[in-house]
C-alpha cells in the first residue's frame, strides 16, 4: 500500500499508525506536515509554509476559515511534489482540524480519504456553554457555527471517518456520522506502566519517590478548559487536611484552548495571585520529557484530571495505564472511560470542594485505593490497549479502503448499549 498521512504537527495523531505501517516493506509511507517538524525512520516528509497570515479588516466569522484555506493550499503543494516524484497514495489519512483536508481529493482524485474527525463544534451541549457564567451571545454562536465550515468540506469529500471516542464522534451531524468508525490511537501498555522505584527531582532540589503523599495534575498547558482553575482552588484545603501532602502540577503557560485571561497574563500566575496555599509544597514544571511525565504518574498517591466536555486527553488514559488513583470531573467523554467507583472518582467539575474531598479521601484510605488502581489498568489493557486493541483496528480500516471497499456504516444512533 502507498499511504499519505496528513498533520501540520507531525506525527500528532498517527503518533502511532504512522511507523507501524512504514514498518512494512509492503507499504510506502509519506508524510504532508508544517516545516521544522522532525522526521519519522522510513517515513518521507514533504512540508509546507503558509503563504502568508489571514486578511486583515474581513468579516470576523471568516479570519479563522481562511486560515484553514491557506492551510489547505499549503497542504495542496507540498502534495503536488509528491504527486510529480511519482508518489499516488492509495490511502490518505488527513485531520480536517486546520484546513489541510480541504482540497486533497482535487491533487489526487483516485485515493480513497480517511478524515481524522476529532470534534465538530456546537454553541450547545458542549464546551461552548459549559461555563456556570454561561450567557446567551448569538454572536458567539454564529461564530461557533462558522468554525465546522472547513470540517464539512472536508468530510464531504472523504470516504470515512475516524473518531477516537463514542461522544467525540456523536457531537458529528447524524449524515456524516455513519461514515466515521470509533477507534480509539491507543495506548502503549508496555510503556505506561507504574515504576515502584521512580524518583521526582523538583525544581527546589529536592525529591519525591512514591514513600511520600504526592498529589498531581498535569495538562499540555494549565488553562480552564482541563480545570486548572478548579484545582488550584482545591489545594489549600489538601494541604490543610493533609499536613504531609505535597502537590505537583505539570503543564505549559499557553493557550491551547479558549481563552487567555482577561488580564493578559498566563492562567498560572493569574491564578497564583486569586488562591492562596503553603508555596514550599506546590510545585510546578513547565512541559516535560516523557520519562519525567512518568516518574510523577509513578509516585502519584491521587490523580486529578478535570476537562470541559471536549477532546478527551491522551494523559488520562496514560494515567489510567499508570495504575494512578484518578480523580476526574463528571463530564464527557471522561464518563465514557471512568466508572465512579469502580476505576476512579468522579467529581463535580465546578466545584473545588468535591474536588478536596474525593482527593483527601485517597490519601487517607490508600488500601482501598489499590482496587480502582488495578481496575483502571484494566480498563486500558481490555479496551484501548495499542497492540492488542486499538493499532490492529486502525490498520484494517486502512487496509480496507486501500483494497476500494467500504467498512459497513455505523448506526447513526449508536450508543454504549447497542455497542
Amino acid at each position: 500500500m502507498k499511504i499519505l498521512f496528513v498533520h501540520q504537527n507531525m506525527p500528532g495523531q498517527y503518533k502511532h499508525l504512522a511507523p507501524a505501517l512504514a514498518a512494512d516493506p509492503a507499504n510506502e509511507v509519506a508524510f504532508i506536515t508544517k516545516e521544522g517538524k522532525p522526521d519519522l525512520p522510513g517515513i518521507r516528509k514533504a512540508t509546507y509554509r503558509l503563504s502568508r497570515e489571514p486578511s486583515k479588516g474581513i468579516h470576523q466569522y471568516l479570519t479563522r476559515l481562511e486560515d484553514q484555506v491557506l492551510h489547505g493550499q499549503g497542504a495542496v503543494r507540498a502534495g503536488l511534489q509528491l504527486k510529480e516524484s511519482g508518489f499516488t497514495p492509495d490511502v490518505i489519512c488527513a485531520h480536517t482540524g486546520w484546513g489541510e483536508a480541504l482540497f486533497l481529493r482535487d491533487v489526487f482524485p483516485g485515493s480513497r480519504i480517511l478524515a481524522f474527525s476529532e470534534f465538530y463544534y456546537s454553541s450547545k451541549g458542549a464546551d461552548i456553554d459549559f461555563s456556570p457564567d454561561h450567557r446567551p451571545n448569538l454572536d458567539r454562536d454564529c461564530r461557533t457555527r462558522m468554525r465546522n465550515a472547513h470540517m464539512l468540506t472536508s468530510l464531504e469529500a472523504a470516504d470515512w471517518g475516524i473518531s477516537p471516542t463514542r461522544w467525540q464522534w456523536s457531537r458529528h451531524p447524524a449524515f456524516v456520522r455513519d461514515r466515521i468508525s470509533v477507534i480509539h490511537e491507543g495506548v502503549d501498555t508496555e510503556i505506561c506502566t507504574a515504576n515502584p522505584k521512580a524518583v521526582l527531582e523538583l525544581p527546589n532540589g529536592m525529591t519525591l519517590s512514591r514513600d511520600d503523599e504526592v498529589v498531581t495534575y498535569l495538562a499540555r498547558n494549565l488553562e480552564p478548559y482541563r480545570g486548572f482553575d478548579i484545582f488550584m482552588q482545591s489545594i489549600n484545603g489538601i494541604l490543610k487536611r493533609r499536613p504531609n501532602a505535597r502537590v505537583v502540577l505539570v503543564g505549559g503557560d499557553e493557550v491551547s484552548y479558549g481563552n487567555a485571561p482577561p488580564t493578559g497574563e498566563n492562567w498560572r500566575n493569574f491564578m497564583l495571585a486569586r488562591t492562596r496555599f503553603d508555596p514550599r509544597r506546590v510545585h510546578f514544571f513547565n512541559r516535560v520529557p516523557y520519562s519525567v511525565f512518568q516518574q510523577v504518574l509513578s509516585i502519584s498517591k491521587a490523580h486529578v484530571y478535570l476537562t470541559y466536555p471536549f477532546v478527551l486527553s491522551w494523559s488520562m488514559l496514560e494515567t489510567m495505564s499508570h495504575e494512578c488513583m484518578l480523580i476526574a470531573s463528571r463530564t464527557a467523554p471522561v464518563t465514557e472511560v471512568v466508572e465512579d467507583g469502580v476505576n476512579g472518582r468522579l467529581v463535580s467539575f465546578h466545584d473545588p470542594a468535591e474536588v478536596t474531598d474525593a482527593v483527601v479521601w485517597a490519601l487517607e484510605n490508600q488500601d482501598a485505593t489499590v482496587g480502582y488502581r488495578k481496575a483502571a489498568r484494566q480498563t486500558i489493557v481490555d479496551k484501548y490497549d495499542l497492540r492488542s486493541v486499538c493499532l490492529p483496528a486502525q490498520i484494517d480500516l486502512v487496509t480496507t479502503l486501500a483494497e476500494g471497499r467500504l467498512p459497513p456504516r455505523m448506526d447513526p444512533e449508536w450508543t454504549a448499549a447497542t455497542a
